[in-house]
């Protein structure tokens, strides 16, 4: 058996390598992660609920079957977002509304995973309802950034970005908006993964064919990424949107080099502006791909219609999702959610539909541009992690901000577009922050995208399976 800390310090895909030729097992993992979130969550908050007497009865029953019958992922433990439901387990939304709510059945996302031998462990720290990129709700307070805990972890997905980093998992769930699942992976130097709506079935919302938020996976490597994609994968009649499996593996995907003729480079998407050592580290990056002889251009699809058409489509679904919490219990929200359901309720059928007509001419733009390029590579985020005790960044670059959506320009135009989307570590700032890359693959072009960030990674080889301690600043 593989001792505790040699485990934690392996790729998801070695382990589940490990679980396939019986050399351990899901509760040799449980052990160990229990053991290394005793010694690490403490001082980061990032994994709030813990349900390992579950896990282990799920382990062992997983343990009865052959091994060849044990799902894509084997017995691998996975944390969920506390924004998704599981059977018996707490959920709170990280609201105080829902503080004490135990589901009865589990989301569709969860069902798949452990029919695909995923074994749930805990619920991962998400801002209340998933608002606001940086984590921290009124339930359990804030979650810290491993690689200076003075920072933010970003958000919606910050607990699994976090707890991804510090090695107390191997691969995590998170979800996507406006860069929920992109903001905390750049953060937190891990690598997150928006997959084209529908490809991950969910529970639908209060709008059923809602395509602007998305489930998807978050690991330390894309190789890992791709793994928990192949398990998250999954058509359901009950979300109407979900797309059929292809039957093409995103683990060859990333193990094999496609070959890439032509990629852009854009700083800011023509859409916002960007701290300038975060676009000089991208900009680097992106030029790496020249040394396996890849052009790269500087260009962008247009996008001058984005900020509009999510602002106002986002505020639709949060009306939608939330006016009767507004209603009922207008004292548990935080400011920033009474502003956005607000502000949908009070839009006009005209302004809805003209945000409806510049989406559609977004995605139009989209697939013209990918006619000319294999990918379009930009900053995930504007800006390093910043201060954990400020509530989203009101300034960069000496331009204000008029709201706590704004900042999150580059990550929610490229939700607009339906494209898969990743967020790869690609280096760090003087002050040792880590600096993610926006990798942007033509709609549904999950297998481009993961061949050319599997490239992109070799090439920067900044060794992120390897999970670190937390940093306190002295």
């Amino acid at each position: 058996m593989t001792s505790s800390s040699k485990l934690i310090d392996l790729s998801a895909s070695a382990v589940v390598d490990l679980l396939k030729q019986e050399e351990t097992t899901p509760l040799d993992l449980l052990d160990a992660l229990e053991e290394r979130i005793a010694e690490v969550n403490p001082t980061v908050n990032a994994l709030p609920t813990l349900c390992f007497e579950r896990a282990r009865a799920h382990a062992r029953d997983l343990m009865k079957r052959p091994v060849a019958e044990r799902g894509r992922l084997a017995g691998l433990p996975v944390p969920i977002k506390d924004l998704t439901r599981v059977a018996g387990v707490r959920t709170t939304y990280g609201s105080p509304i829902f503080a004490d709510f135990v589901p009865e059945q589990s989301d569709i996302l969860v069902e798949n995973l452990e029919r695909e031998g995923g074994i749930v462990f805990a619920k991962s720290a998400t801002p209340e309802f998933g608002a606001g990129a940086n984590t921290f709700n009124e339930v359990f307070g804030a979650t810290l950034n491993p690689w200076n805990t003075a920072r933010s972890a970003a958000g919606s997905s910050g607990g699994a970005a976090v707890a991804l980093a510090t090695g107390m998992a191997w691969v995590a769930h998170g979800s996507d908006l406006g860069g929920s699942l992109r903001n905390p992976a750049s953060f937190c130097g891990i690598v997150g993964l928006r997959p084209s709506p529908g490809r991950v079935a969910r529970d639908p919302g209060a709008v059923v064919d809602d395509i602007l938020g998305v489930e998807g996976p978050m690991a330390r490597t894309v190789e890992d990424v791709a793994l928990l994609l192949d398990a998250m994968v999954n058509e359901d009649p009950r979300d109407p949107i979900s797309l059929p499996r292809t039957g093409e593996s995103y683990v060859a995907a990333a193990r094999t080099p496609q070959p890439l003729v032509r990629v852009a480079f854009s700083p800011d998407l023509g859409v916002t502006p960007v701290d300038a050592e975060v676009a000089e580290i991208c900009r680097k990056a992106a030029w790496r791909f020249t040394e396996i002889g890849v052009a790269v251009e500087e260009a962008h699809p247009d996008l001058s219609g984005a900020k509009n058409a999510f602002q106002t489509l986002r505020a639709v679904s949060f009306a939608a999702a939330h006016r009767k919490k507004l209603e009922d219990c207008p004292d548990l929200l935080k400011p920033e959610m009474i502003w956005n359901i607000e502000k949908g309720l009070r839009l006009s059928a005209s302004e809805i539909a003209t945000a409806e007509e510049q989406r559609a001419e977004i995605i139009r733009q989209t697939h013209a541009f990918f006619s000319h390029y294999d990918l379009l590579l930009t900053p995930a985020t504007i800006v390093p992690p910043y201060p954990v005790q400020a509530r989203y960044v009101d300034e960069c670059s000496g331009v204000k901000f008029d709201n706590y959506i704004d900042w999150l320009a580059i990550a929610y135009s490229i939700s607009l577009t339906t494209a898969p989307a990743m967020s790869l570590p690609c280096g760090f700032t003087k002050d040792g922050l880590p600096v993610g890359l926006q990798i942007v693959a033509r709609p549904r072009g999950e297998a481009r995208l993961l061949s050319g960030a599997a490239q992109l990674e070799r090439l920067l080889d900044l060794s992120t399976v390897h999970p670190i301690d937390p940093r306190t600043p002295s």
